[in-house]
């Protein structure tokens, strides 16, 4: 699952930093991804360490009558641009000095490797997979970590275009094991209405509203 809504005024890149909390519609993201999945057969429920991935995980954990179960392996991936706004016109890439880390964007070259984090994230899923054998299990962690595990297992080129991402606030990516296998992965969004339409999976980007600023 990816997370809710985040408070962010500023527009900040906020990637791995404390302090970022779910805003109100945020909350109510997790709220309502909690009840739809209040009658499933879930017995382990994990977040990543930052913030806005345990307050959206709290709901659900509270409900299954769960303790939320920290793994580091969920958290989000690094970013050198992390605690600023990003963009060409009005962000870090305005400043020469930072063209340097964006001249590879098959690694990337401003960020943790996207093999790294499949390292981790599949670490953290074949985990959560011993954890509920016979039952289900739910991690809540950030758009790229999710999608760059996707990739990998529909076996996509990791290099993307951020804006196609398929993993819209408060989703839900499935993966299905059988034995230790993975042999489907699925995709649902339970709190679709309650997204911004700018920030829905495939949306066009809107003026003033494109900015990316962690997820």
């Amino acid at each position: 699952m990816r997370h809710g809504e985040v408070a962010n005024p500023d527009g900040i890149l906020y990637g791995r930093l404390a302090g970022y909390h779910l805003s109100e519609l945020g909350r109510r993201m997790a709220d309502r991804v909690a009840e739809h999945l209040a009658p499933r057969d879930i017995v382990h429920v994990g977040a990543s360490p930052l913030e806005r991935a345990q307050e959206t995980a709290e709901p659900l954990a509270k409900g299954q009558g769960l303790d939320i179960v920290t793994d580091e392996r969920l958290i989000e991936a690094e970013n050198v641009f992390q605690g600023k706004t990003f963009g060409i016109g009005d962000g870090a890439l305005r400043r020469p000095a930072n063209w340097k880390h964006v001249v590879n964007p098959f690694k990337p070259s401003w960020g943790e490797p996207y093999v790294e984090q499949v390292i981790r994230m599949m670490g953290a899923l074949n985990a959560a997979r011993d954890a509920a054998r016979g039952h289900e299990a739910v991690l809540v962690s950030h758009q790229l970590p999710i999608w760059i595990v996707r990739s990998y297992v529909e076996k996509r080129r990791l290099w993307h275009d951020p804006r196609k991402r398929q993993c819209t606030l408060a989703s839900l990516t499935t993966f299905t094991y059988r034995g230790d296998r993975i042999v489907s992965v699925g995709y649902s969004e339970p709190a679709r209405d309650l997204v911004p339409a700018h920030l829905l999976a495939g949306a066009k980007p809107v003026k003033g509203k494109g900015k990316a600023f962690g997820a």
